[in-house]
């Protein structure tokens, strides 16, 4: 038999910790409660220690995050235990206990996602998990796929009724939900199978330590919206300006977005290219900066409405405000090209290895990307797209205006304006 490992030399143990509370948990995890002299968690986790657990408790302030390095550093040199909510490093504490410090042992007990998976007998691979904690509900939207099935974790117990409102919202009225509530413990508790359309507006709030399962199931008319760029223009609400769907395609195409990476969207109009952007990974960031404020109003109604209302909105002028943004990872120019040194100082800041697209459909605008493409390289090309439109009683081809495009990588040696 192979014996077991050490256990770590570890500052802070992280301890998970189910709905049964004490009598759920393994020998290794009661001792380390036992022995540790900083006990810290929610009220609720703390009143389910016996008093055999002697440390000092703490309770965690709020906000939470920012508070972690204070409480860290008032209990250095002590035997800490952090108690967590089933599996600490999934949606847990232990996510800002491992950045602030490298000495971290974490014993994780079984998920609240686990136990709602064995419960509905769902292959857990196949689900997607969506947390809604400290998160805004509109962020469900982006899973919204016709089929799916969905494990949202909750906020609290009002969760499971905007869960409801906003698939009906989404057209999504007859997807399938369940609340499973207290899961591990004594008083767990699964609802009977709703949709979403039937779900009791004046319904009282259960538990709230609740999950909810989603069999998402959209509408007959409801639009449907696929997981790649492009999505329908009708998607969108818009004043004219909007880069249309086969445009826009083509253009999240040599954006290339990548788990984890930010763009800087120039001259939002609608927002769809930061929209489509953020929706290829929920790690996905984007900046959109748009001049006009009621445009800029309608970029946040768009992003809120299509499953990304972390997308930031800046009103105001480029270049003027590119100054206070993050370096991007790319960076896309819908709009103003023609205003001085908009284009170096996109250039400018994107560092090495970063991406540049920029459309027009000027003549104006397209002098000046031909001559970054002189100087900068890239590639440059005309997009045309037309559609076929009644001719009398005939069909017929309606050219729409073409879009010159210029895309161009930032050699990883090339410095910014940032790394000088």
């Amino acid at each position: 038999m192979t014996p077991a490992p050490p256990a770590q030399t570890a500052a802070v143990t992280v301890v998970g910790l189910g709905a049964d509370g004490w009598a759920g948990l393994p020998d290794a995890s009661r001792a380390a409660l036992r022995e540790a002299e900083v006990l810290v968690g929610g009220p609720r986790q703390l009143d389910l220690l016996p008093p055999e657990c002697a440390g000092q408790r703490v309770a965690w302030p709020s906000p939470l995050r920012p508070a972690v390095p204070g409480l860290l550093a008032a209990h250095a040199g002590r035997r800490i235990a952090v108690l967590a909510s089933g599996d600490p490093m999934f949606y847990g504490i232990g996510r800002a206990l491992a950045e602030e410090t490298g000495a971290l042992r974490v014993l994780p007990h079984p998920s609240s996602v686990s136990y709602a998976a064995a419960r509905l007998g769902w292959p857990l691979e196949d689900a997607e998990v969506v947390t809604l904690v400290g998160r805004p509900t509109a962020r469900l939207a982006a899973a919204l796929h016709d089929g799916r099935r969905l494990l949202v974790l909750s906020a609290d117990a009002t969760t499971p009724g905007e869960v409801a409102a906003l698939l009906r919202g989404r057209g999504f009225g007859p997807s399938r939900m369940r609340v499973l509530e207290q899961l591990g413990g004594d008083r767990e508790r699964v609802t009977a199978e709703s949709t979403a359309d039937d779900w009791p507006a004046a319904q009282p709030p259960g538990d709230p330590l609740n999950l909810v399962a989603v069999e998402c199931r959209r509408a007959p008319d409801a639009l449907r919206l696929g997981a790649v760029p492009g999505l329908p223009d009708e998607a969108y609400e818009h004043d004219g300006q909007l880069t249309k769907r086969h445009i826009r395609a083509a253009t999240l195409g040599v954006l290339a977005p990548a788990p984890g990476e930010l763009l800087w969207d120039i001259g939002g109009g609608s927002g769809s290219i930061a929209v489509e952007w953020m929706r290829t990974h929920p790690s996905c960031r984007a900046v959109t900066v748009e001049r006009d404020p009621a445009r800029a109003e309608r970029i946040t109604r768009n992003a809120d409405r299509l499953g990304v209302p972390g997308l930031r909105v800046v009103t105001g002028d480029a270049p003027a405000v590119l100054a206070e943004l993050p370096p991007p990872d790319a960076v896309f120019v819908g709009g103003g090209l023609t205003v001085p040194g908009l284009l170096d100082a996109c250039w400018e800041a994107l560092p090495g290895g970063g991406r540049l697209v920029a459309n027009t459909v000027t003549l104006e605008s397209e002098a000046l990307l031909a001559d970054a493409h002189r100087r900068h390289g890239g590639e440059l090309v005309r997009l045309a797209v037309a559609h076929a439109v009644p001719v009398g009683g005939f069909t017929g081809w309606r050219q729409a205006m073409p879009v010159t495009q210029w895309a161009v990588g930032k050699t990883p040696d090339t410095p910014s304006g940032a790394d000088r």
